[in-house]
């Protein structure tokens, strides 16, 4: 069952999740997990539970940008969703596409790149 159109990742991305220390071993399906869950209750059924966030500080109207802040990782026992993991995307609700932009542990990275977010809205234009 496809729940968006298209889910791409940067380059970026992909190095960031290469990047994540070996404590993050369930990550990957775990991302799938929450693209299928949490980003379809959001954008599709519009359930908001708090986990979800536009980022609206940086001027961009078009792709939005989201923050997601509740990512269950079981990797890290005892955290649930408050898991410190971070995913910054882009949705574009017209098309029906999700581009995950960058993914951090909050423990490593207090806050989201927001030049790679700018870098990659200028591209989309």
């Amino acid at each position: 069952m496809r729940i968006f159109n298209e889910v791409s990742r940067l380059p970026e991305f992909e190095k960031d999740v290469k990047k994540l220390p070996k404590r993050f071993e369930t990550l990957k399906d775990d991302l799938k997990t929450f693209i299928e869950k949490e980003m379809f209750l959001y954008h599709k059924l519009k359930i908001d539970n708090k986990g979800v966030f536009q980022i609206t500080d940086l001027k961009i109207e078009n792709p939005k940008i989201y923050k997601a802040k509740k990512f269950a990782c079981r990797s890290l026992k005892g955290k649930g969703a408050q898991s410190g993991i971070r995913i910054i995307y882009a949705y574009f609700e017209e098309k029906d596409k999700v581009e995950l932009i960058e993914i951090y542990y909050k423990g490593d990275k207090e806050n989201e790149d927001k030049e790679r977010i700018v870098r990659y809205c200028k591209g989309k234009k």
